[in-house]
């Protein structure tokens, strides 16, 4: 039987570095960078008191998508101004599903992604797995093609994937006037569709300085998550016209996205939508004031990088010239020995021994200021390996 490595531990019989982290974030007084986590037993405890505020709870239960779950559908497509949505348990689905449609109505196998798109780098080829399509990239710049690269490329393609904001890149997104002009390109000169990735399309909107529905108004399809912002369980939603939501669903039960009950995930999406929709704007602008901070606090540091600067939505990535393994055991004896909690995980991307975090501005990091966060950097530098001058 192979190793789990959550249970890997630090070279002893003690705890394993990812329980020792779980408890540190849950002891800690402050956190600048995501959520606090939760145990089991009070995740249940606020789903059951966000319930009574957001739903009937003495309604039956959902049963294969009706009650709570269709609720939240229809909930969603107001929300973005479609004439319908669709649940899905995940966004991976719900995206197959929207390109399969897609793709079989222009009657051609091909699909515009980018490199560092889901599609492409998180969904195991699924694209080309399960529904036979092929994918091809207008651009491979770390950013959303723009509307001249569209208009030079080559290929016909039967809808181009917009990540909004384009997550592995930095969370970032175009200006107004380029998602404009690239729906132009795709709709009125390739004949192709728009599907937007919007898992993180909800904080997106502080950017483009537009609501929701005349966002989603320039897009054939909208894929959206109910966990990645809004802390939610689990589940995504598929929306669009009336005709291409009754084809997903139709799809959704193929693909295996027909369950019995999914009152709880539904429940959950609900008391996101209703607790954070209102406060991402209060995040993304705190973003700016959390990300000047640390591009000050690690000025010093060289190659140290916050990206992008400013952050276009409550979400960015930090760059430092240090290994993984060193900058998340500084954090973890931060957060023990300190109660301050900064960072989430690292990654290695690149060239070696420079590593990359995603800070993720919520409700716990309102508190902190630019001085909060330099001082809390000092303490944290302090605890990281010298290097030679």
């Amino acid at each position: 039987m192979y190793p789990n490595r959550s249970e890997e531990t630090d070279g002893s019989h003690g705890p394993s570095r990812q329980e020792r982290r779980y408890a540190a974030l849950r002891a800690s007084e402050r956190l600048l960078s995501g959520t606090r986590p939760r145990s089991l037993r009070e995740r249940l405890a606020a789903l059951a008191e966000d319930g009574e505020n957001t739903y009937d709870l003495d309604r039956r239960p959902d049963m294969y998508g009706d009650g709570v779950v269709r609720a939240l559908e229809h909930r969603v497509a107001e929300l973005l101004g479609t004439e319908d949505a669709a649940f899905f348990p995940t966004g991976t689905m719900a995206q197959q599903v929207a390109l399969r449609i897609h793709a079989e109505a222009a009657g051609l196998p091909t699909v515009a992604t980018h490199p560092l798109g889901h599609t492409e780098l998180h969904e195991r080829h699924a694209l080309v797995q399960l529904s036979g399509l092929r994918s091809v990239w207008p651009t491979v710049a770390p950013r959303q093609p723009t509307a001249a690269e569209l208009r030079a490329f080559d290929e016909p393609y039967a809808a181009l994937v917009l990540e909004l904001p384009l997550r592995e890149a930095g969370f970032v997104l175009p200006s107004w006037a380029d998602l404009l002009a690239v729906a132009a390109v795709v709709r009125e000169e390739h004949g192709a569709a728009l599907h937007l990735d919007g898992a993180r399309l909800w904080e997106s909107v502080v950017h483009f300085g537009r609501p929701l529905p005349e966002i989603a108004a320039q897009a054939d399809s909208v894929y959206v998550s109910f966990y990645k912002t809004l802390g939610g369980i689990s589940g995504a939603a598929l929306a669009g016209r009336a005709s291409f939501v009754r084809t997903a669903k139709a799809w959704r039960h193929r693909y295996g996205g027909q369950l019995f009950q999914q009152w709880p995930a539904a429940l959950a999406a609900l008391a996101g939508l209703d607790r954070e929709l209102p406060r991402l704007d209060g995040y993304v602008a705190h973003a700016k004031t959390v990300a000047a901070a640390l591009g000050e606090g690690f000025s010093g540091v060289p190659g140290a990088r916050v990206h992008p600067a400013p952050p276009h939505t409550h979400q960015f990535q930090l760059w430092l010239p240090y290994t993984p393994e060193e900058l998340d055991l500084a954090g973890l004896r931060l957060a023990e020995e300190s109660g301050t909690a900064l960072f989430g995980g690292w990654r290695e991307q690149g060239l070696p021994g420079l590593s990359m975090t995603e800070v993720t501005v919520a409700a716990d990091a309102l508190e902190w200021t630019g001085r909060d966060v330099a001082d809390a950097v000092d303490a944290f530098l302090a605890l990281l390996p010298k290097r030679p001058v």
